[in-house]
């Protein structure tokens, strides 16, 4: 099944990740793609786009500075509009603790673990919104 750019344009994601050069990378790959997409660098900056542009996935660093990554998750999980969307988390940690790895899938988190390549970011965001590789 074809799927039109059209399509993929009314998809919206959002990543929140401190490292402004993987994201703009990442941000632009999906925009090649077809998709609308923002970008934070900080989960403060992140609830703001979220409750804005009301995003159908969001793809979120791990480790956050300040406000972590957990908390951000456990906040907009708490609010009903937003408990649904699919969220993934990246993270380079590949030892995260049984405690974290149930937390986060206990609120309905998949984990990736990096290093995530382009091709890989784009079959990411297929896997959250439902729209088919390659079309």
């Amino acid at each position: 099944m074809l799927i039109s750019p059209k399509v993929r344009a009314s998809t919206h994601i959002l990543i929140v990740d401190e490292n402004l050069s993987a994201t703009d990378i990442f941000s632009r790959k999906l925009r090649l793609n077809d998709y609308e997409v923002w970008a934070a660098s900080s989960t403060n900056e992140g609830f703001y786009l979220m409750k804005t542009h009301r995003p159908q996935a969001m793809i979120l660093n791990l480790r956050m500075p300040l406000v972590s990554t957990l908390q951000f998750l456990r906040t907009i999980r708490a609010i009903p509009d937003f408990r649904a969307v699919p969220v993934a988390i990246v993270t380079g940690d590949y030892y995260l603790n049984e405690a974290q790895t149930d937390e986060i899938c206990a609120l309905g988190a998949e984990i990736r673990y990096k290093p995530l390549w382009l091709d890989e970011m784009i079959t990411l965001a297929c896997d959250l919104t439902k729209i088919p590789v390659g079309n």
